[in-house]
């Protein structure tokens, strides 16, 4: 399959977001703290007892339609991946953003704010493709690291990123008040 990555302007975000970004649970990292945590933190990949779909662009606020409304995205790169013409995958990169607090109000810290492949294209190669693309404009604005968000339920995204050469910097077990079975994983690519 010929992958071709292309940069877009921030128009393309209803188009980009076309394309399905939810997955089915399988496995979900459990959490084992040792010593109250002074010990370290264990994660044991284990599979759930009855598999499920999650979509993050289905919780309210979410998705590339809400994110205009929350931030200025203009200073946002928006890579796309296309097969044969046919829009299959993209990628945010975030950059200097008010209000964003991934950033943690850095300039040298880029976000890999969103990465998704149409799911008849994964496993082929565009997700890698669009992840070193991400890295590579991060390092181009100067950014010392690209910074990643997941949670303990996306194990093959946590995956992914091991594989793509990040390091796990952060685990957040009460991250989300929402969700209390889902913990922050925050990954990190060094750029330079």
């Amino acid at each position: 399959m010929n992958i071709n990555i292309i940069q877009e302007s921030i128009e393309v975000l209803p188009q980009y977001a076309l394309i399905p970004i939810s997955f089915k649970v399988e496995t979900v990292f459990r959490f084992e703290t040792v010593k109250n945590g002074l010990g370290g933190i264990l994660l044991h990949e284990e599979k759930v007892d009855k598999p499920y779909l999650k979509d993050y662009d289905a919780h309210p606020g979410e998705g590339p339609s809400a994110w205009a409304k929350q931030w200025d995205i203009s200073n946002w790169e928006v890579l796309s991946a296309y097969a044969d013409e046919k829009r299959i995958g993209g990628a945010l990169v975030a950059y200097d953003t008010e209000g964003l607090n991934f950033l943690d109000g850095r300039k040298d810290i880029a976000a890999l704010w969103d990465i998704r492949i149409h799911p008849d294209f994964r496993g082929h190669g565009a997700g890698s493709e669009l992840f070193h693309r991400a890295a590579g404009c991060a390092k181009k604005r100067g950014c010392l690291f690209l910074k990643i968000e997941t949670q303990n339920n996306n194990a093959s995204a946590c995956k992914f990123y091991a594989r793509q050469g990040c390091e796990l910097g952060a685990i957040d077990i009460h991250a989300y008040k929402e969700h209390p079975d889902e913990a922050q994983l925050i990954w990190y690519k060094r750029t330079k």
